[in-house]
């Protein structure tokens, strides 16, 4: 086994340290065992659908923590891009890479319909009406079958051109585009809502769906947000989630 290098990145939930010619993703409670699994169970049919995305060596416990090996990603992310290219051109690149991932039958990833309906029916401060208004009209949307990353935003993509990767496969999941797009919008509003606008502008564009449909997410995408802990978002998410109640 390779020695634990240096810290490469870190997020809410984990930290990438170098591992040898590898990069291993550690998750930073002691106690997580099932999403590292997850994650690379997921990273293993992503890379069995040609995607760009890491190759998974393994996934064990390291050091008191449960983690995965993976492929380093090379260059900078497409949020460091976006300081020194701009917005327009990185936020062009990402969508064309999101669309690359929409494109692919999502044979062996969880239902994308199945983690909403499950994050709304925890979602705190939502009230029992808005709950059941919102598990019901996510029941009434079709099922669909395409990957959708579940966390596909400027920070989680690296490199630039044939050689971009798309890290943090956790989340990812089988469904409707939009929902992904709807996420990945959301996810970049609070922080950066010139961004966002932008994004959702060009993905609309080349995906052919009207933003409306696209932002007509919003409120199932909101509320299964708001069981992340994101305080500095919660009165967004709240308001987002209630506009599905009209």
């Amino acid at each position: 086994m390779n020695e634990i290098g240096a810290l490469l990145g870190s997020g809410k939930e984990a930290d990438v340290h170098v591992y040898g010619d590898h990069a291993l993703k550690l998750y930073k409670s002691p106690g997580v065992k099932a999403p590292a699994f997850r994650e690379a169970a997921n990273l293993a049919v992503v890379e069995r659908l040609g995607l760009p995305a890491p190759h998974v060596y393994a996934a064990g416990r390291h050091d008191g923590r449960w983690g995965i090996v993976m492929d380093r990603a090379p260059g900078a992310s497409f949020g460091s891009r976006i300081k020194a290219e701009g917005l327009q051109p990185v936020l062009a690149e990402m969508v064309q890479l999101q669309l690359r991932l929409h494109a692919v039958p999502g044979t062996g990833l969880a239902s994308l319909k199945d983690r909403l309906t499950a994050n709304i029916r925890k979602a705190p401060e939502i009230g029992s009406a808005l709950r059941e208004t919102l598990l019901w009209q996510l029941a009434a949307r079709s099922e669909q079958d395409r990957v959708c990353h579940g966390d596909f935003h400027p920070w989680n993509i690296h490199g630039a051109g044939d050689h971009a990767i798309i890290l943090d496969w956790l989340d990812a999941c089988c469904g409707d585009p939009l929902a992904d797009a709807c996420r990945s919008y959301l996810l970049m509003l609070h922080a950066m809502p010139e961004a966002a606008r932008i994004y959702l502008e060009i993905y609309a564009a080349h995906s052919g769906h009207p933003a409306d449909e696209i932002l007509a997410w919003l409120p199932p995408v909101a509320a299964a947000r708001l069981t992340e802990g994101v305080d500095t978002e919660r009165e967004q998410l709240l308001q987002l989630a209630g506009s599905g109640s009209t």
